[in-house]
């Protein structure tokens, strides 16, 4: 394919500090790419910011959501605006510029031959900068163990930087998606190569955060362990 119209959908809660630049850097990889921030009306004032950028410039949009409702909920309306927008591929980044904006043209290349092109913190080794070795750990045994129940084989299954053509999208039915939290980053590599994607994995070196706050809660902990056989139960059944 030929990628015309690729729009990036970043979700936020709370990212005042990072929103600004992370949208400079993203605009400034490809003519192309527009962007659709997703904010749940964050109390800091980023949709706010957003705005403010917005104004007479076609290239950057904003959904605002009435409240904090998790990941899972944000993406799956950023996805359907995104694609009711006409967009031909679609690529998902989180806002604090631990997903580096200089992978997005290759990204771009590669979609015009894969369905799906998946950036990967852990292809070559661990590649993870400033995170506490416990949430390291959580990380890297968090993906072992999806990938072991679900058999999907992507290094990175809890990651968020992807980029999709919109048509595997529409086929996968990530609007019947069911997770709130991380693991909806599971359900979604999960339901793309259900539906037959093929995959081409990007390294990445992950840099934590060095402003503002992450959001990893107990609740969403728990959630990612019972996704994958829940995905695997729906699967078998065949009435995912």
């Amino acid at each position: 394919m030929v990628v015309e119209q690729p729009i990036v959908v970043i979700p936020t809660y709370n990212e005042i500090d990072n929103i600004g630049l992370v949208i400079e850097k993203v605009l400034a990889q490809d003519s192309r790419l527009s962007i659709l921030v997703v904010d749940d009306n964050s109390p800091d004032g980023t949709s706010k910011v957003v705005e403010k950028l917005a104004f007479g410039n076609s290239r950057v949009g904003i959904l605002n959501r009435p409240r904090k409702e998790g990941l899972g909920k944000a993406y799956r309306e950023g996805l359907s605006k995104a694609l009711e927008l006409g967009a031909d591929v679609v690529i998902q980044m989180d806002a604090d510029l631990s997903h580096p904006p200089e992978l997005l043209p290759e990204m771009l290349r590669n979609i015009e031959t894969y369905d799906l092109v998946t950036g990967s913190r852990y292809l070559n080794g661990v590649n993870v900068v400033n995170w506490p070795i416990q949430r390291l750990l959580i990380s890297w045994f968090g993906n072992l163990y999806a990938r072991r129940i679900t058999g999907v084989p992507i290094s990175d299954l809890t990651g968020g930087f992807r980029c999709t053509q919109s048509q595997i999208l529409r086929d996968c039915g990530f609007e019947k998606s069911r997770s709130s939290g991380y693991a909806f980053q599971i359900e979604l590599n999960y339901r793309l190569m259900k539906s037959g994607a093929r995959n081409k994995e990007l390294g990445f070196v992950f840099v934590d955060r060095s402003q503002g706050d992450s959001k990893l809660s107990s609740s969403t902990v728990r959630e990612a362990i019972w996704i994958p056989w829940w995905l695997r139960l729906k699967s078998l059944f065949g009435t995912l």
